[in-house]
C-alpha cells in the first residue's frame, strides 16, 4: 500500500485567472492506493456524501486509467467538495503520484501535472492545471501553454470557508466574454506585483497584487457576504484579499502575526451575514507528499 498527502490549493489568486495557483498547509486529502486487477474507489470525509465512487465519474479514475494503473483506491476527504480550495484537484493530483510509484511508471512531477488535469475535466469540462500544478509541485505556480513554472514560497495566508457551495461549472458561466484595455493592464501590472512577491515572500506585494476587476468581481456576487468578509478581513490586518479559484473559499494574505485576528474576523463577518464557516490559518505550503507502505 502506498499513501500520498495531497494539498488543498486556490487558484487565480485575482489577478492571475487560469494561470496562477498555491499550494496550501492545510486542508488536505488522504489517499491510499494498492494493486488490484481493475479499478474501485471509496471515498469518506468532507462531503463524502456528493462524490461519486464510479471510476468513470471521479476524478481519480480518470487518472488511473491514463496512467494504466488499477487498483483499490481509498480517498480520505479533508477538501470539501465546491470549495474553492482544490478538492478535486488534491485527490487528481495525490492518485497521480501514488499510482505512478506504485506502478513504477517513472513520470516526473511535472509530467504528471497533465494527468492529473484530465481529472479535473470530469468538474469542470476542461482539463485546467492551475489547481493540480501546485498540489503537484507545492509553491506558487504559473500555467501556460509552453508549461508549469514553480517558485517555493511560504506566504501566510487565511483560507475561509463558508457552509454553501459553488460549483466550478456555474463560476465559470459568469466569467465576462471581454474586458477593456484599462482592466487589462491594471490586471497585467497585479499579475506582476504577485509574481515578485512570491519570489520575495513579501506578504505586501501578493497582497496588493492581487487586485482584479475582470474576473473576480462577477465571482463575487456568488458568494453571501463577500464584501463585509472581505472588508473585516482588510481591517484585521490583511494585506489582500480574493476568492479562491471558483469559490465560494475566499483567500487573505497576511503576516502571520496577524492571522488569527484575521481568521477570527472573517468567521464573524461572514456570521453576521447569516452564513456558518470556518477559517484555516495556513501558508502557502509543500505538494503532495508520498509515503510508502502506509506509513
Amino acid at each position: 500500500m502506498l499513501t500520498v498527502r495531497a494539498p488543498a490549493t486556490s487558484a487565480n489568486l485575482g489577478s492571475g485567472f487560469d494561470v496562477f495557483g498555491v499550494a496550501l498547509g492545510t486542508p488536505a486529502d488522504v489517499i491510499r492506493v494498492e494493486r488490484a486487477p481493475e479499478t474501485t474507489i471509496t471515498v469518506t470525509g468532507a462531503g463524502s456524501e456528493y462524490i461519486p465512487e464510479d471510476p468513470a465519474k471521479n476524478t481519480v479514475g480518470a487518472v488511473a486509467k491514463a496512467l494504466d494503473a488499477p487498483a483499490r483506491i481509498r480517498i480520505d476527504k479533508g477538501v470539501r467538495p465546491s470549495s474553492g480550495l482544490g478538492s478535486s484537484a488534491a485527490s487528481a493530483a495525490g492518485a497521480a503520484v501514488a499510482l505512478n510509484a506504485l506502478y513504477d511508471r517513472g513520470r516526473s512531477r511535472r509530467e504528471l501535472v497533465p494527468v492529473a488535469a484530465e481529472g479535473e475535466a470530469l468538474v469542470s469540462g476542461e482539463a485546467h492545471a492551475d489547481n493540480v500544478a501546485p498540489a503537484l509541485l507545492g509553491g506558487f505556480t504559473i500555467v501556460t501553454d509552453d508549461g508549469v513554472t514553480q517558485v517555493d514560497a511560504a506566504v501566510p495566508v487565511v483560507a475561509c470557508l463558508p457552509e454553501i457551495s459553488v460549483s466550478t461549472r456555474d463560476a465559470r458561466g459568469v466569467v465576462p466574454d471581454s474586458a477593456s484595455m484599462d482592466d487589462v493592464v491594471d490586471t497585467v501590472g497585479s499579475a506582476a506585483t504577485l509574481t515578485v512577491g512570491m519570489t520575495r515572500d513579501d506578504p505586501d506585494l501578493v497582497g496588493s497584487g492581487m487586485r482584479d476587476d475582470i474576473v473576480t468581481p462577477e465571482r463575487t456576487k456568488l458568494i453571501d457576504g463577500y464584501e463585509s468578509v472581505r472588508e473585516a478581513a482588510l481591517e484585521a490586518g490583511a494585506t489582500g484579499v480574493t476568492v479562491s479559484g471558483a469559490g465560494p473559499g475566499i483567500l487573505a494574505v497576511c503576516r502571520r502575526r496577524e492571522q488569527r485576528a484575521i481568521a477570527s474576523a472573517m468567521v464573524d463577518a461572514f456570521d453576521a451575514a447569516g452564513v456558518e464557516s470556518r477559517a484555516y490559518q495556513t501558508a502557502i505550503g509543500e505538494g503532495a507528499t508520498l509515503y510508502r507502505d502506509g506509513s
